[in-house]
């Protein structure tokens, strides 16, 4: 990525790409080709903004307040974005998130969910908001709005590449950690040995800071993979004001809802930034979460977000820089047929003045 003194208009920028955490915001950053001088921005905007462009769109990255996060700060940061970038129609929220392998989804870390309407679901749900009935029952209540239309007509784009080998996210990455050596650890795959899934019912020992000492007997076998590229998996996300930590919760939930990952801000975005929800799988949502992946998760989401974003998504015209030189030429229409007549009196007098 070049940095760049290129200075827009609020009008220019129509992508609008919204993280949670700064290693999210990061991963952004560093897909990006160029960067772009900031602009004002009103009072009532407390937002701090990374602009860019991604080949030929102009992108707005914000960060929710640090150590604030789920559906309310989301919601905040989103509608501030959307009143000082009034040009904005595509809404992306990229991130990490915990993963949910089932026998039918081989979901693994690193791995990518993006959403997707599927069947009663727009392809996030707020699982946590209803009510409990008399019997106990929970019942979910309300629904969100689905992506635009025009971002699901993309993604059946960019599915249909990656079905025929077109798959440039692992480019991505790798030119990503070229052009900022010091993030090359995060943009690198950490490696299928630090891919461990445990059965459901063993919980991690709380006072362990990692899962060394677990009882290997509970890890789950599952057949290697012949590619350590992320594999994209399109479905339901589901979204809440809490962590999932809890495997059978977990496997509850998914049953239930076709859940494919679990995430805390999306839910806050869907009615009021109708946008496309990315997430890289960091833990499987149970009791044996770290930190290890988050890294790279985040990286390749923001990879997924700018394959995205550069192959499979339209481009518009987008105003003029403010630094450029605009050059107005005025043009009269002449007939082909006209002629003009000198006045011969008023040259006469020229002659002879200055024979």
């Amino acid at each position: 990525m070049s940095t760049s003194r290129i200075r827009l208009t609020h009008d220019a920028y129509r992508v609008g790409w919204i993280s949670a955490l700064p290693l999210e915001m990061a991963a952004a950053i560093a897909m990006l080709d160029a960067s772009h001088a900031p602009l004002p921005q009103p009072k009532a905007d407390r937002n701090t903004y990374h602009l860019g462009e991604i080949g030929s769109h102009n992108v707005v990255i914000a960060c929710l307040p640090s150590g604030i996060y789920g559906l309310t700060s989301a919601a905040v940061v989103a509608q501030q974005m959307l009143s000082t970038f009034p040009s904005i129609d595509i809404g992306l929220m990229v991130g990490i998130g915990g993963g949910v392998p089932s026998a039918t989804v081989d979901v693994r870390l690193g791995d990518v969910v993006v959403s997707k309407p599927t069947g009663l679901f727009s392809g996030v749900i707020q699982y946590d908001y209803g009510k409990t009935m008399a019997d106990g029952s929970f019942h979910r209540t309300g629904s969100l709005n689905n992506p635009p239309e025009s971002l699901l007509t993309a993604i059946s784009d960019l599915q249909a590449k990656h079905l025929v080998g077109d798959n440039n996210i692992a480019r991505h990455l790798e030119n990503a950690a070229k052009a900022r050596p010091s993030m090359r650890a995060s943009l690198t795959y950490p490696g299928t040995s630090d891919d461990v899934l445990f059965e459901p019912s063993y919980v991690h020992e709380t006072d362990q800071p990692s899962c060394a000492s677990c009882d290997k007997s509970k890890v789950i076998t599952r057949a290697p993979r012949n590619s350590t590229m992320p594999s994209i998996h399109y479905g339901v996300i589901a979204s809440a004001n809490q962590v999932m930590k809890d495997a059978l919760t977990r496997d509850r939930f998914a049953t239930d809802l076709g859940i494919l990952c679990f995430e805390m801000e999306a839910a806050g975005l869907m009615n009021h930034f109708p946008c496309l929800v990315i997430r890289g799988v960091c833990d499987y949502s149970d009791s044996h979460k770290n930190k290890q992946w988050q890294d790279y998760a985040a990286a390749a989401a923001a990879a997924y977000a700018r394959e995205l974003l550069q192959s499979s998504i339209r481009t518009t015209a987008t105003p003029a820089r403010t630094n450029d030189v605009v050059k107005i030429r005025s043009k009269i229409p002449v007939s082909k047929s006209a002629f003009f007549v000198r006045r011969e009196a008023w040259w006469n007098s020229i002659l002879n003045k200055y024979p």
